[in-house]
C-alpha cells in the first residue's frame, strides 16, 4: 500500500476515552498525544482534531494551527465564547460536539 492509499493522517488531543473511541473509529491509525502542546509541529500530519473543553488546548492552539492545513475544533455548543476564540485563532473548522461527531466519518474519512 503506497502512501497515498492510506488515507488522511489524524492526530488528536482528545483525553474522553469515548471521544476517543469514535474518532479512532472514523480515522484508524489516529496518532492521539498526551498533551496539545504535542500537536505543534507534528509531521506527517493532514488533519489534527482537537477538544477545545479541555484544559491548555486554547494557550496551545495559535502554535498548534501554523502551518497546518485543517485543524477541526469542537466544543459545547453553550461555550461561544471559546467557540468564537477557537475561530479567531485560526482554526480551519470550529463545530459544537454534537454536529462533529454526527459529522465525523465526512469529516476524518
Amino acid at each position: 500500500m503506497t502512501e497515498a492509499d492510506a488515507g488522511v493522517r489524524v492526530a488528536a488531543y482528545c483525553p474522553d476515552l469515548m471521544d476517543r473511541s469514535k474518532i479512532a473509529a472514523a480515522a484508524p491509525g489516529c496518532r492521539f498525544v498526551a498533551r496539545p502542546e504535542a500537536l505543534v509541529g507534528l509531521a506527517g500530519v493532514d488533519v489534527v482534531v482537537v477538544d477545545l473543553g479541555k484544559r491548555g488546548v486554547m494557550e496551545a492552539l495559535p502554535e498548534v494551527v501554523a502551518g497546518r492545513a485543517r485543524v477541526i475544533a469542537y466544543g459545547s455548543h453553550v461555550d461561544r465564547r471559546v467557540l468564537e476564540a477557537a475561530q479567531a485563532a485560526g482554526a480551519s473548522l470550529v463545530l459544537p460536539r454534537s454536529q462533529f461527531f454526527s459529522r465525523l466519518s465526512q469529516l476524518l474519512g
